[in-house]
């Protein structure tokens, strides 16, 4: 398999900036192996069935992007500048890996003040991050970053405005809980209470895991042979509970339908032995076509970027082909794309 396999024409305008109003009110796209059905993310009660479950990834992502000001020793006073930072995933210490900017000006010893007091050290640096130690921690830490920092969008939707204020609440699923994510479940963004309560009255049943999205979700493939690609590795758990449901439906002759692909990997990791078991780690599990699935008999998605790492998950699922058409379909359809976008159901078995 190739890189360009996996490639196709996206306008520019068909990425999405803001989400649909309310969540709920998106569009769907319903891939089955031989049909394609423009519908709405409200019409899941149709299509799912009593006795299905959804997998839900209850991750909460942080605010991640912090601006504060370097503070250096120099002898001409120059030693204060304005830098950024993008956290990207803690450290057994309790230190973070973070993105910083200008990563060249920056070397290891600096201090880092932030607004209302919070204060770090830029304790390591490499060509690509730096390592920071704040002074903060626990609780403290969660709440001085919650105070200065903004939600870290997608560099897609960063690239074309920069976040704001609403973005805390549209970057953010209705079942969040465990925080530790600096990318959303963007799948989840669909959901809203109506949508949930109605799912409910149809009988369909919840499960919930946790896998704490990195900023390696928006790394690009570099590799023309795909099956060298290394993925990231993300932080997460199955529950013993959880992993008794998921089982139980699938016995139960229930489909098992992960809400976004972060569920899906995390289950499937689980499921790595034929079944379900409950895992607590981490998860660099990469899946394209080929893959034979253990968990999923389905997913709730959004539209993926070309040549990526997602769009070979969901052709795993359904066939590359199969999926290039879809896609093709939600391009002349005019579908909106990526983060803050549209959602499609994939059922492989109809």
């Amino acid at each position: 398999m190739k890189l360009s396999d996996f490639d196709f024409d996206l306008p520019d305008d068909l990425i999405a900036t803001r989400p649909a109003k309310p969540r709920s009110a998106a569009r769907m796209l319903v891939v089955q192996p031989d049909a394609l059905t423009d519908a709405g993310v409200r019409d899941l009660t149709h299509w799912l069935r009593p006795g299905d479950r959804l997998v839900l990834n209850d991750t909460k992502v942080i605010p991640a992007r912090l601006v504060g000001e370097r503070v250096r020793a120099t002898s001409d006073g120059s030693g204060r500048a304005r830098v950024e930072f993008t956290l990207t995933q803690p450290n057994p210490d309790g230190s973070w890996q973070a993105l910083g900017k200008p990563l060249r000006k920056m070397r290891a010893g600096d201090r880092v003040e932030f607004a209302t007091g919070l204060k770090a050290e830029l304790a390591a640096k490499t060509d690509s991050e730096v390592t920071l130690r704040f002074e903060a921690e626990g609780a403290a830490l969660d709440a001085a970053l919650d105070a200065v920092g903004e939600m870290p969008l997608p560099p897609y939707i960063a690239a074309k405005r920069a976040p704001d204020g609403q973005d805390r609440d549209d970057y953010q699923s209705i079942w969040a809980r465990h925080a530790g994510a600096v990318a959303a479940p963007t799948a989840s963004l669909h959901f809203d209470a109506p949508l949930l309560d109605a799912l409910r009255a149809r009988g369909v049943d919840f499960t919930e895991v946790t896998l704490h999205v990195g900023a390696g979700t928006f790394l690009p493939v570099k590799v023309e042979d795909v099956t060298t690609h290394k993925m990231h590795a993300e932080w997460g758990e199955v529950t013993a509970r959880a992993a008794q449901d998921i089982a139980q439906t699938r016995a139960q002759g229930g489909r098992v339908i992960p809400v976004g692909t972060t569920a899906l990997r995390l289950i499937e990791t689980a499921a790595r032995s034929g079944q379900i078991e409950p895992f607590r780690g981490e998860t660099d599990i990469f899946i394209y076509p080929g893959f034979t699935f253990q968990a999923a008999d389905g997913l709730i998605t959004n539209f993926h970027l070309p040549q990526s790492t997602l769009l070979m998950l969901v052709s795993a699922m359904m066939g590359r082909d199969r999926m290039l058409a879809a896609y093709a379909h939600a391009v002349a359809a005019r579908y909106r794309f990526f983060s803050y976008g549209d959602a499609s159901l994939l059922l492989p078995r109809g």
